[in-house]
């Protein structure tokens, strides 16, 4: 008995070894093998600004945003007399919502090179957060005649008198927009939207459908169409409209969550 006994605990003690053992967590885990070759590729070539751009943009794919701003500090402090680092640097700012450091990024690369696109995207900026150095941005894209961006630059005033408050002001300049270019889509999504905030649905309806009769495939003149009819208690057409947009961008997440909402 005894015998048995001991045998039987052995057995035990050794089983209970041998699934500790395979338990046990691993502690290191294995970069990918993509990401592993273009760090090689860095350690060979450190100077090489093409190839720490493509790290950066595989960590922005993957969603690494704070890996990828550390990988671009990198880069910057080997040139960052380079405008199109500082671009990229408030790019991945914006992804993670931090406003002050893509605006400080922007001016950045507008330091060094006064790209009209840096402009467009920094009076984009200012106008959202209410700063009237948006009118400055426009105003500098009016100037500069080789620029050719004179609806980018009322757009971005009606953005900030839209902001401020100053509804009726803004879609003046949302107006001036479409009077340069019948077919910009942002005029029309901004007009309805600042319609929509004034209470006007009906106007701003006519406004998007006007949008996604030009161009069928714009998502977001679906979903505000959506909200629209929300807003007039037709909620099949708005159903409707919120499948519209999916189908045009399945990632569409607003309208995902809109839908959802109604049925």
């Amino acid at each position: 008995m005894k015998q048995t006994v001991s045998i039987l605990l052995a057995i035990i003690i050794f089983s209970s070894c041998n699934n500790a053992v395979k338990e046990q967590p691993v502690t290191q885990q294995q970069i990918p093998v993509q990401e592993k070759e273009m760090k090689d590729a860095i350690d060979k070539y450190p100077d090489s600004l093409l190839l720490r751009e493509t790290l950066i943009q595989y960590y922005q794919d993957n969603g690494n945003f704070d890996v990828a701003i550390a990988e671009i500090n990198k880069t910057i402090q080997i040139d960052s007399t380079d405008a199109r680092l500082w671009d990229k640097k408030a790019e991945l700012y914006l992804l993670q919502d931090d406003t002050a450091n893509a605006i400080q990024s922007y001016q950045k690369a507008i330091d060094i090179f006064p790209d009209p696109q840096f402009i467009m995207s920094l009076g984009w900026l200012y106008a959202k957060t209410k700063n009237n150095m948006a009118l400055a941005m426009a105003d500098a894209l009016i100037i500069g005649k080789n620029a050719k961006a004179d609806k980018e630059a009322n757009l971005i005033k009606g953005l900030y008198y839209s902001s401020i408050g100053d509804k009726q002001k803004a879609i003046t300049f949302f107006d001036n927009c479409l009077a340069l270019d019948y077919t910009f889509m942002f005029a029309y999504r901004e007009k309805g939207i600042t319609l929509y905030d004034m209470g006007k649905y009906e106007e701003a309806l006519k406004v998007l459908d006007k949008a996604v009769t030009l161009q069928n495939k714009f998502d977001e003149g679906y979903y505000w169409m959506g909200r629209c009819f929300e807003k007039l208690n037709k909620p099949n057409d708005a159903i409707e409209s919120y499948r519209t947009a999916l189908l045009c961008n399945p990632d569409f997440v607003e309208a995902k969550d809109a839908l959802a909402k109604l049925k």
